[in-house]
């Protein structure tokens, strides 16, 4: 059957359409989205397989009937491997890998040390674009807290109205609260940064951004207010001058038809200097005491209002409509004063949806900054479901919108940038999606700004499959100096039938700039044979992150009848970077060696990474294959899954846990702790986008205020807010004393101080989280975590005693750090004898083998170092362990090489620091301090690297020019 099986998949071409990954790769969303626009296409594919089984079943002599999917239990296994084998292989139009949406460079260290210089230089009205500039180029990183921590700042210097109102809604989405159940758009989070009230205030003050809010206050003393003027007539007719005074203070009337409003004229004059003008100047109303005012389109009731405004230069006791009013003959008169007093009362009103939608185009004719501001800040926070309103669409699509925008101060590259991103995720082929990045593109002043804008333009083109607009975009961006557009320059070039001429291009990208392992990638798709394989394997070697080489690997593989070898090869990325596409390629090659627990365990996980994953290229959901493929594995009841989670938990299998949480999901969606495990995984797996969403879900299905903090605690902490994370915790303990709450605080306070003192203070709370009830799971956690705060104190005896417990309730993990443990009591056989039973436990040990390392001779160190490697090219301590032995042995050259080659696909702090460091020993100041810079802007608090930047620039402003 195997062997019909692969010439079925020969004829089928497998090895043309195994390029890339889903459909919709540039979109994570919208390579799900199929789920909800396919139903029909869905239904359709289905009976198409459906008759398959039916005809095939037939043809092995089958006897029985396939009324539906729901009874594929009678199909026989082969018939079944056979049939979704073939179904599911990639089809020819999966033939490139995916272009980066995000900026890419040749040279990132020097980009890193470049913006880094820039920052430290630039005066602090201009730090929030240098950290939005930033926030660009990490954007691509696979560790989104990078990106986060240079929103935070941007925000945090930002000077104008805008620019607040931008980014404080881009925090929010960051978050992603339009996903929380009862968070309302416009509710202040707690902190001044992100409240909707400051973010509408002017100015520049950054020591203030991380101020809790005073809403609260705010509010207190609004309602005392309110109390205090309950009575009071609030008419345009208030007068705060004595009866007696009142024939002495007025000696003028306005006429405006019947009425006439008494007037002071020097107050009226001083509201600007049109009517200083009018009523002092030349013009024969300065000598009239009525002057007739009708023509001008505003009420007697307006008039009198702004009467009273001279006089008390307010307008809170007015009516909104009178405020209108007053707002227009500030803007025909040039009281700018007047007319800031009526912006900022009417951005006041503004706290929905409904009201924003009504007030923003009288803000736009009137030119109001603030009300519009005021108005931008509702659609922004209520992103991504009104970017599905045509309202708000239309107000910033078109090219007339953007002047429209432009012209009340409210157009700009920051705005367009968030838009377009949000755009991006909900459909990347949407002429939304084009119009605003359009609009960025024109609001671009500076060259990194282009770059950005015509790429992901370039991009969108490519996706729509027009391919000759995505080349003149691609090639705008190399223009502006985006060189890493080339690819999609060769890709447009191919696509429009020049394929030897895409491969020329890319040949000399290779030859003019340093390589990199994404350039013999993009060389591999315009070659063939023995060639194409070389520039695989060299970019494999070169860059190890890249999936694209292994998943042509494993399907060449599985062409040539080495199903298990196809397997090893693609097991080889899964197991440290796990990806849908990668998931559903295993997937298919387990159902062809009918495996199918094993197959129904990939796309459990994948589908956990990503809800609305299509297979079958987009036509078939996800949980349409769980369904046909779970009537051939043994059914589990709840309880059986729970013994599952412990021991694939146990085993360190992610993958395989994440699948049972899945499952038992399916049976109580509602589960929150279920969803909280879930996200502990993710994060293992370092997927944080899916981790977060997980969060989300277990916060909105908790089923208490004191579980519900918790969760929100979790959020907070995974985005950057600790201390916010810890007073959710404190309140939630407030409420009920509770595991997850104590063990919130103590692993937040553990990360983020260092002192004995504090060290106590965690080990009283760790032990207070383990005298509550929690399962074996996580209480084996607690256990580690107390263990590894005893350590720190030097209380070794109790760390050992907390090992073996949490070892004994199988958290396996805890071999880790026993052996830490025996390592300081001088018992090194022990400490490696304690990790070689972790290596064979664990399902994923790439960590065990490194961690061995530290507790055996140098060759037998770098033999489970290499095997680390292997198994995880992305551990940087093998790398700069084996520089050190080759700095040890007087090899500089060779140890600054192992290191770039790791920086190369992963520039990290740690590796940074650590070259910068060999070429302050070498003597090369210049190399020394563009490593500090580049380590620096990854982080700017780094004490070692600020201390050998401080000295190499000392020692090159001490050497001769």
């Amino acid at each position: 059957m195997q062997q019909h099986l692969f010439n079925t998949m020969r004829s089928l071409k497998m090895i043309d359409g195994c390029k890339g990954t889903q459909v919709y790769a540039l979109n994570p969303t919208a390579s799900g989205g199929g789920g909800a626009a396919g139903g029909g296409v869905g239904e359709k594919f289905l009976q198409h397989l459906q008759d398959h089984l039916r005809v095939n079943s037939i043809r092995s002599k089958s006897h029985r009937r396939y009324q539906s999917f729901s009874q594929t239990n009678n199909v026989n296994p082969s018939v079944l491997a056979e049939v979704l084998a073939i179904y599911g292989l990639p089809q020819s139009d999966l033939i490139e890998p995916q272009i980066d949406p995000s900026l890419k460079f040749v040279d990132f260290v020097g980009i890193l040390a470049d913006v880094h210089t820039k920052l430290e230089n630039c005066p602090e009205f201009e730090r929030s674009g240098v950290y939005m500039e930033q926030c660009a180029i990490f954007r691509g990183l696979p560790d989104p807290k990078l990106f986060r921590r240079c929103l935070r700042s941007a925000r945090q210097h930002a000077v104008d109205v805008h620019s607040k109102v931008v980014l404080s809604a881009w925090l929010r989405f960051e978050r992603r609260e339009d996903e929380l159940f009862g968070v309302s758009a416009m509710d202040c989070s707690g902190w001044s940064m992100e409240c909707p009230k400051t973010s509408l205030v002017s100015g520049y003050n950054p020591e203030s951004a991380h101020d809790i809010c005073s809403c609260q206050n705010g509010l207190e003393k609004d309602g005392a207010m309110e109390s205090d003027l309950q009575g009071q007539e609030c008419s345009t007719s208030i007068s705060y001058n004595d009866d007696d005074d009142e024939d002495d203070d007025y000696d003028m009337w306005f006429c405006i038809g019947d009425d006439e409003v008494k007037c002071n004229r020097y107050k009226i004059a001083s509201l600007s200097r049109p009517f200083k003008s009018m009523l002092y100047g030349s013009f024969m109303e300065s000598k009239k005491e009525r002057i007739y005012f009708a023509q001008n389109g505003i009420s007697a009731k307006a008039m009198r209002a702004a009467e009273v405004f001279s006089r008390i230069k307010s307008v809170d006791s007015f009516d909104p409509n009178v405020v209108f009013e007053l707002l227009v003959l500030a803007n025909r008169f040039c009281c700018d004063e007047m007319k800031s007093a009526c912006d900022a009362y009417l951005a006041a009103l503004v706290d929905d949806m409904d009201s924003a939608a009504l007030l923003v185009e009288h803000g736009l004719e009137e030119t109001a900054y603030l009300l519009v501001a005021a108005c931008l800040q509702v659609f922004l926070r209520e992103l991504p479901s009104s970017m599905h309103n045509p309202n708000v669409t239309r107000l910033f699509c078109s090219s007339e919108a953007r002047e429209r925008l432009a012209s009340v101060g409210h157009a700009s590259f920051l705005l367009y940038s968030f838009l377009s991103q949000i755009a991006m995720e909900e459909d990347i082929k949407s002429n939304t999606t084009v119009m605003l990045l359009e609009r960025m593109g024109e609001c671009a002043t500076e060259n990194w700004q282009k770059q950005l804008a015509f790429h992901q333009l370039g991009c969108v083109m490519l996706e729509r499959k027009e391919f000759k607009d995505a080349q003149k975009w691609f090639e705008a961006a190399v223009e502006a100096g985006h060189v890493y557009s080339l690819v999609g320059v060769a890709r447009a070039i191919n696509k429009r039938g020049h394929k030897y001429k895409a491969y020329k291009m890319i040949n000399s990208l290779i030859s003019d700039y340093n390589p990199s392992g994404w350039m013999y990638q993009e060389r591999s798709l315009y070659s063939s044979g023995k060639e194409k394989m070389m520039d695989l394997n060299t970019a494999t070697e070169m860059d190890p992150t890249l999936s694209y080489p292994y998943k042509y690997r494993a399907v060449s593989m599985m062409e040539d009848d080495k199903i298990g070898a196809s397997i090893s090869e693609i097991n080889k990325i899964i197991g440290f970077k796990v990806s849908p596409d990668c998931l559903e390629l295993r997937a298919w090659f387990l159902i062809s060696l009918e495996d199918y627990e094993g197959a129904l365990t990939d796309v459990r996980a994948l589908l956990t990474l990503d809800p609305q994953y299509m297979m079958f290229h987009g036509k078939l959901h996800g949980d349409q294959l769980v369904e046909i493929l779970r009537h051939h594995v043994q059914q589990c009841n709840q309880a059986d899954c729970w013994m599952q989670l412990y021991d694939r938990w146990s085993s360190v299998d992610d993958i395989g846990s994440l699948a049972v949480v899945h499952h038992m999901l399916a049976n109580d969606p509602g589960k929150s702790l279920l969803r909280f495990r879930q996200s502990l995984l993710l994060l293992r797996l370092n997927c944080h986008k899916a981790a977060m969403r997980s969060l989300r879900m277990a916060r909105n299905h908790a089923a208490s205020e004191h579980e519900r903090l918790i969760y929100e605690g979790w959020i907070l902490y995974d985005t950057g807010y600790r201390e916010e994370a810890i007073a959710k915790a404190e309140e939630s303990i407030s409420i009920q004393r509770s595991f997850e709450a104590f063990f919130l605080k103590a692993y937040v306070l553990s990360e983020t101080t260092t002192d004995h003192e504090s060290s106590f203070y965690v080990i009283q709370l760790l032990e207070d989280a383990l005298r509550c009830p929690s399962d074996g799971l996580r209480k084996g956690q607690a256990l580690s975590n107390l263990a590894s705060i005893y350590v720190d104190v030097e209380k070794l005896d109790h760390a050992v005693d907390c090992y073996m417990n949490a070892l004994n309730i199988k958290h396996t993990r805890a071999h880790q750090g026993l052996a830490r443990v025996y390592h300081l009591k001088n018992l090194r056989k022990a400490a490696y004898d304690e990790m070689t039973k972790l290596i064979d436990k664990a399902r994923y040990n790439a960590s065990a083998y490194e961690k061995r390392s530290e507790y055996c001779d140098r060759e037998m160190a770098k033999s489970d170092l290499s095997m680390a490697t292997r198994l995880d090219p992305l551990r940087t301590y093998p790398y700069r362990y084996r520089a050190a032995v080759l700095m040890d042995d007087h090899k500089e050259a060779e140890a600054i090489t192992e290191l770039t080659k790791a920086i190369a696909f992963k520039p990290d702090l740690q590796l940074l620091h650590l070259r910068a460091a060999f070429h302050d020993s070498m003597g090369d100041y210049s190399a020394t301090l563009r490593d500090c810079e580049a380590a620096l802007c990854l982080d700017p608090k780094h004490t070692d690297t600020i201390e050998l930047h401080q000295k190499a620039q000392k020692r090159a402003d001490e050497q001769p020019k």
